[in-house]
């Protein structure tokens, strides 16, 4: 069974810092693509960032790309997400995911990855 917590969230002002944190249980993140997503109300779910199986390419969106930082502690089978210089378009709920067979192609689609954690509340205040 694979199960995917996040933690990391909370409230923060304009122009600072958090870190989410995406523990993964029950397959090794080393042999998987994990992203992490965002939700607003209202709005559709947006992908932020994943690092790649294996050798660990990351991909980004180019709305987060020189703000957010994407890495993992294989030893601790956990993801993060360093989030810089934050805004209050920021404010959502943050999404970590896991998918087993992704390819470049596929990264942004939310539809490609298997199992998802519940969620952590973000929100940035002005």
């Amino acid at each position: 069974q694979v199960q995917l917590v996040e933690s990391g969230g909370g409230l923060v002002q304009a122009g600072g810092s958090l870190r989410l944190s995406c523990v993964v249980s029950g397959r090794t993140i080393r042999t998987a693509g994990v992203g992490w997503f965002r939700q607003a109300p209202g709005k559709e779910r947006e992908f932020l960032a994943t690092i790649m199986r294996n050798g660990g390419t990351t991909y980004y969106t180019n709305s987060v790309k020189s703000r957010f930082t994407i890495s993992r502690d294989n030893a601790k089978n956990t993801v993060y997400l360093q989030m810089n210089s934050l805004e209050p378009e920021d404010t959502a709920v943050y999404f970590c995911a896991l998918a087993g067979g992704l390819i470049q192609s596929s990264v942004p689609y939310a539809t490609n990855y298997d199992y998802w954690g519940q969620g952590t509340q973000v929100t940035v205040s002005s």
